[in-house]
């Protein structure tokens, strides 16, 4: 049971996607010629870094968990596990993931392992108390594992680096807009300041729409860069046009919420895909 608990800390289905990411962008840099030492260091090193933040936002957030009904069940938040051995924990898999990426990749992506990790448990911990602005400040945490699977290969932030940056920041503003309206409530409880709870749902969608059509800007912008080929630019498109239409079908909707819940499900297919495509676009015309 306390193995249960420790394995919910670490938040799996964040560590997976950003790992997913991680692996995309070193797909992508590599063009599948794969050295699997540093495939291996890189994406270890990531998922230690992810879990260490995990962690380390649990140990943060166990009072203003035990106070929102969507959260008030964490192990961290019933204490069944203790903070203390969380911050253990964070500490040892947190420099664990640096050492990996320090010695056995680069300096380069090192450094976008300690932005992305002060960003997520220093940042972010203390916007999203403070200001509605605390979303975006917190997606270079979930923006830069992409990039860093880049990186990794390629050894510096070029401009392909930052189009991935910028996908990845406009996928999370919408992704994280559509968690605050249909758990608008358990903000509200926690006295939390994000933008629908201080602007507004209609706001927040409409919103949601710039960031789908920026997010449409930024695919474009990485095809060219990075020479992705025609299927993946038309298929992120094509994509891209059904979220934007979902989103606009939520400004009529009656029930905000389950709009936002719909986008929110779709936000997830539409990573999925991106890495795919990512991945494979070596490899496609």
């Amino acid at each position: 049971m306390r193995l249960k608990a420790y394995i919910e800390a670490v938040k799996p289905e964040r560590t997976f996607f950003n790992v997913m990411m991680t692996a995309a962008g070193l797909l992508l840099a590599s063009k599948w010629h794969i050295d699997w030492k540093l495939a291996a260091a890189a994406i270890a090193g990531t998922s230690l870094l992810v879990m260490s933040g995990c962690l380390a936002n649990n140990a943060t957030d166990v009072r203003l968990d035990a106070i929102m009904p969507r959260t008030r069940k964490r192990a961290s938040a019933t204490r069944a596990v203790s903070t203390r051995h969380l911050v253990y924990l964070a500490a040892a898999f947190g420099v664990t993931g640096f050492v990996l990426l320090a010695v056995w990749v680069n300096w380069l992506t090192t450094l976008l392992g300690v932005a992305a990790y002060v960003d997520y448990v220093v940042l972010y911990a203390w916007a999203k108390r403070t200001t509605p602005w605390s979303t975006l400040i917190g997606t270079p945490a979930g923006a830069l594992p992409l990039s860093a699977g880049y990186t990794a290969v390629m050894g510096r932030f070029d401009a392909t680096a930052w189009a991935l940056v910028f996908v990845m920041v406009f996928w999370q503003m919408v992704h994280f807009y559509a968690i605050g309206i249909y758990r608008l409530k358990d903000y509200k409880t926690g006295g939390l300041p994000i933008w629908p709870v201080r602007y507004g749902v209609r706001n927040t969608q409409i919103w949601m729409l710039v960031y789908v059509g920026l997010y449409l800007l930024a695919v474009r912008w990485l095809a060219v860069t990075a020479n992705m080929g025609a299927v993946f630019y038309w298929c992120m498109t094509l994509v891209g046009l059904v979220w934007i239409w979902l989103g606009v079908i939520g400004l009529r909707a009656q029930t905000p919420e389950k709009s936002a819940r719909r986008m929110f499900g779709v936000s997830l297919y539409v990573l999925l895909l991106l890495a795919v495509g990512i991945a494979i676009a070596p490899l496609t015309p």
